[in-house]
Order: C-alpha cells, then sequence, then structure tokens
C-alpha cells in the first residue's frame, strides 16, 4: 500500500491553445479538461492505473465537485472533512502548440486548527498498514511551513516501517531542510529549481547544466542533501531526464523520444513510477528507468492525463552509473 497526502488539492483546468499565448490578447481554446489535480492525487492516479494498491487523503467538503472528479477518476480515497467555505482550489494551466505550459495556481483554502490536526491522525492511521507514505504539494493557508517536518518524526513513531517521501517546494521544502536532522524522510524528489532551494545553490543554473550535458552540479548537490539523512534523492529534470542519488552509487537517466504536450503531473508520474518499481522490488537503476519512462510518457499526454504501464517506453529510457 502507498498512502498519499495531499494538503492542498485542486481541480486541474487545462486550456489548449491552437497558437501561441499572447499575454493581454484574448484567445479561444480549443480544448478544455478538469480533473482531481494535486500531486499525491497523481500520485495515487498512477498507481491505481497499475492496478496497485494506493489511497489519497486530503481535505475537501462533502459536496465540493473536487469529490464528483475524485470518484470518476475512481480514485481510492480518504477526504477529511472541512468547513462550509473551504472549497478546493482550481489550478489552470494554458498548453501551447509547441508544449509550453503557464500554470495559474489558486491559494486553497485556509485550513482550520482542527482539521490540520484531523489531516495527521489521518495519515498516521493508514500509515500503519502501508509501506510508503508520500507528502506531496504545496501546504493551504493556515498550516504552518514546517508542518511536512513536523509530521514526518510523528509518522515515525507512529508507523515505525513506513517508508516517507516527499514532493514540496518553496517555504515547506525551505523548512523541512533546516530540520533534516530530525525529519529526514527517507526520500525526496525535487526538480533543479528546488533541489538548489533545498541544497543553498542557483536551481537555475543546475537545470542549465543538466541540459547541457554536465550533472556535476546536481550530483553535488544530491550528495549533499544524502549526507544530511535522506538516502535516496530523486532529481527530475524534464528533458535531460533525471539522476537519482543514494549515499553509496548514482545513476543519471535519459528520457526515450517524445512530443511533448503537457509537463503538467509528469514529475508525480515520476515519482509513482519510481515508488511502484521500489515497491515491486526493483533495484535503484531499474527504479529510476521506471521514473523516466513514467514521467515522459505523462509529457507526451495532454492536460494532467496520468499514463498507464502499457504507454511506458522503457526500452528506449537509458540509465547510466556515475561516479558519486
Amino acid at each position: 500500500m502507498i498512502v498519499t497526502l495531499t494538503p492542498n488539492p485542486s481541480i486541474d483546468a487545462t486550456l489548449e491553445l491552437p497558437s501561441p499565448l499572447e499575454p493581454g490578447a484574448v484567445h479561444r481554446a480549443h480544448n478544455y479538461h478538469r480533473v482531481v489535480g494535486g500531486k499525491g492525487l497523481n500520485v495515487t492516479h498512477a498507481i491505481t492505473l497499475a492496478n496497485r494498491p494506493s489511497t489519497a487523503i486530503f481535505p475537501s467538503r462533502v459536496d465540493d465537485p473536487f469529490l464528483d472528479l475524485v470518484r470518476t477518476a475512481d480514485l481510492p480515497h480518504a477526504p477529511v472533512t472541512v468547513g462550509m467555505s473551504d472549497w478546493v482550489r482550481t489550478n489552470t494551466t494554458v498548453t501551447e502548440p509547441d508544449g509550453r505550459t503557464t500554470k495559474l495556481n489558486g491559494p486553497g483554502p485556509t485550513l482550520a486548527a482542527g482539521t490540520i490536526e484531523q489531516l495527521r491522525a489521518a495519515v498516521a492511521e493508514h500509515a500503519s498498514s502501508a509501506r510508503w507514505v508520500v507528502l506531496a504539494g504545496s501546504l493551504p493557508q493556515g498550516v504552518a511551513p514546517d508542518w511536512y517536518a513536523q509530521l514526518i518524526p510523528a509518522l515515525r513513531e507512529a508507523a515505525p516501517q513506513v517508508r516517507i517521501a516527499v514532493d514540496t517546494s518553496d517555504a515547506p521544502l525551505t523548512a523541512l531542510g533546516q530540520h533534516l536532522d530530525v525529519a529526514a524522510p527517507d526520500l525526496i524528489k525535487p526538480n533543479g529549481l528546488e533541489l538548489g532551494q533545498l541544497a543553498g545553490v542557483d536551481g537555475l543554473d543546475l537545470e542549465r547544466r543538466a541540459e547541457e550535458g554536465d550533472f556535476s552540479g546536481v550530483l553535488n548537490a544530491a550528495r549533499h542533501i544524502n549526507a544530511r539523512g535522506v538516502a535516496e534523492v530523486l532529481v527530475t529534470l524534464g528533458g535531460a531526464g533525471a539522476l537519482l542519488c543514494t549515499a553509496d552509487a548514482a545513476w543519471i537517466a535519459t528520457p526515450p523520444p517524445v512530443q511533448v504536450v503537457s509537463t503538467v503531473g509528469a514529475g508525480d508520474s515520476s515519482l509513482a513510477g519510481y515508488l511502484l518499481a521500489r515497491s515491486a522490488g526493483l533495484d535503484f537503476a531499474q527504479s529510476l528507468q521506471h521514473s523516466v519512462a513514467y514521467g515522459s510518457a505523462a509529457a507526451g499526454l495532454a492536460g494532467t492525463t496520468i499514463p498507464r504501464p502499457s504507454q511506458l517506453d522503457t526500452e528506449h529510457t537509458t540509465v547510466t552509473p556515475v561516479t558519486v
């Protein structure tokens, strides 16, 4: 079982434009999608499509249209009920013909202290029978930036057997980085920019150098995070692939050829692919291969479409060991 927590879920609305986006102009989309959104929910979606068990935990009103989308997607879920004014936010993505995406994310509701405690209790309860717990995405208003850092030690106490993965950014990621001595997850999945936030270096430069074939900066930053207690650092790098670094070894994966349609959800699919492979007993290199194959498949699909295992191209996803 893989349990996911999405404290700030969303309805993901995607507008597909037939021509490049021009700021200030009026555009008419030729396609429009509304689906379940939020990092943890995307991970649960990918795992469910692979016919593996997962449960998504998130806050929601009982009459929120978001829940209708969750049920339509047939996702196993355990929602925590919130107040009548706390609607799930809407995130809007605009995609252009060349694959470029522009995201406009809503702020989400302000959660009451009681709701925050219910989320913690729900995750702890479900973690007791889980192999992995994924803490994913931004934190809604009313939740302290260091909440993930508080939650990890609580989960260790409630479910010592469970492994913990984190995928977040900005203030929650920075706060987690400040508490790795007491709150290091087993796995963290940043992109290049987020790795820079965590390691205190220029993440944009890490991404630029990786695109040029120089992964040394990403490797050094990932090793720094390993040394602070995170056993597995999986760094997704878009078209440059991904890097996986453990205390003893590191690998780079190059993605298969893909026509990029939308990158929304690609990182979440990468994380799901990695966890599916690790849970199935595959080694680190094979798990990285599945991770990149999943992310690449997602990038070739419209909107926040999550790929099925049949859509993966692992044959053309190459993995190369690098010197640690």
